[in-house]
């Protein structure tokens, strides 16, 4: 089941465009997310012009992030004030850290009983069936304006791909309307949340670390001028690529990892690990080494830079995690990070407001996400 589903994510992901060369596909991706980043960047403006005390970015973000995401895999998106969008927003924001708060069912099943956890369960059970329903009908919607049996068809979006999938696949256990639900829910989660998360960490660190923030608009003002970033500036642009990489370490999306399962009995430094243990590989632990990083606490984009100021990544830097179930959605998360990181630093001066300093605690759920906040957004010289 995961190998087959693995492959057919993996060749979704690549047929939209994200892959390390750029192409055409890559090229019709960079237009959909940069439409997204510029009304996001005109939402950020006129909300910030009205709110001179500071703003939270976080519902501009999470509505253009996500209407790029509803677009690869739903095959359209909804307008801001949509009741569906709305709800599917509040239950992807608050399901993530529910489940964080349903872990310890993990181990301990009976706590189930009590209120707090049976709350929670209830509350995620319910959450997945009635996106079950919103997906049915989001798949009628995508079945009434496709052709299948057109030779040269080619997919738009996960759903046209899983239709196809299912029409031509012997595998037909593995492309059961159950599991396309799933599917659907795992890639849209997945690819909301955890960039949603770092690029909020990315705005907020920018706000504590003033210094960093003017040297990457320096860089990306020195390559642009006047002009909108692409995804070929990236290896153009190693401070800008630097101090995204930086927020990765500092501030996993996933700092205590995906639980993975052992699938035999194996000795690790005199432990013995019985088959079937769940394991946590614990990405925390790793970025935050003193014995790897100087200072782990602090963010300094420069330990992506050689000698020679050109990006490099150490191999204990794992944001993705690593393996044979290393996410794939890792091309399409720079992209995104780039697009969205790169033209608001280009367009905003961003500060916290006067007389406050930045929290940088964040709260823990399945992710790492920062807390609510507002942030003075000023709109710099010559920047529309």
């Amino acid at each position: 089941m995961w190998r087959i589903h693995r492959k057919f994510t993996a060749k979704c992901v690549r047929l939209f465009g994200a892959t390390k060369s750029v192409g055409p596909k890559t090229k019709k991706l960079e237009e959909l997310i940069m439409k997204e980043v510029l009304d996001c960047t005109k939402s950020i403006q006129k909300t910030s012009d009205t709110e001179t005390l500071g703003i939270d970015p976080l519902s501009h973000l999470q509505h253009n992030l996500g209407s790029i995401m509803c677009q690869l895999v739903f095959g359209k998106s909804w307008p801001k004030d949509d009741e569906t969008w709305l709800w599917l927003q509040h239950l992807q924001e608050v399901g993530t850290k529910a489940i964080g708060v349903a872990g310890p069912l993990n181990f301990l099943p009976f706590l189930r009983h009590i209120p707090k956890y049976n709350k929670v369960m209830t509350f995620l059970l319910d959450g997945k069936h009635k996106t079950h329903k919103v997906y049915q009908k989001l798949i009628e919607e995508q079945q009434a304006k496709i052709d299948l049996t057109k030779p040269d068809f080619v997919p738009e979006n996960i759903i046209q791909a899983f239709l196809l999938e299912m029409k031509s696949t012997t595998d037909i256990e593995y492309f059961s309307n159950e599991q396309f639900y799933h599917l659907l829910a795992d890639v849209f989660g997945a690819g909301l949340d955890t960039t949603l998360s770092t690029l909020r960490w990315y705005i907020l660190y920018m706000a504590a670390y003033p210094d960093f923030q003017k040297e990457i608009q320096k860089e990306l003002d020195g390559l642009l001028h006047d002009r909108l970033p692409t995804v070929e500036d990236l290896p153009s642009l190693p401070i800008t690529r630097a101090s995204l990489a930086e927020i990765q370490r500092i501030r996993p999306v996933v700092p205590v990892g995906i639980p993975h399962a052992t699938t035999d009995n194996i000795e690790l430094f005199g432990f013995n690990i019985p088959k079937g243990a769940m394991i946590l590989p614990l990405q925390w632990a790793i970025h935050m080494d003193p014995k790897v990083w100087k200072h782990p606490n602090e963010y300094n984009p420069y330990r992506f830079i050689d000698e020679e100021g050109r990006f490099f990544r150490p191999k204990e830097f794992i944001p993705f995690q690593t393996g044979k179930r290393m996410c794939i959605g890792d091309e399409l998360a720079n992209i995104l990070l780039f697009l969205f990181g790169a033209t608001i630093l280009q367009k905003f001066k961003i500060s916290p407001p006067a007389d406050s300093e930045v929290d940088l605690e964040g709260e823990i759920g399945i992710t790492l996400t920062p807390k609510p906040v507002k942030l003075v957004f000023t709109c710099r010289s010559e920047c529309w």
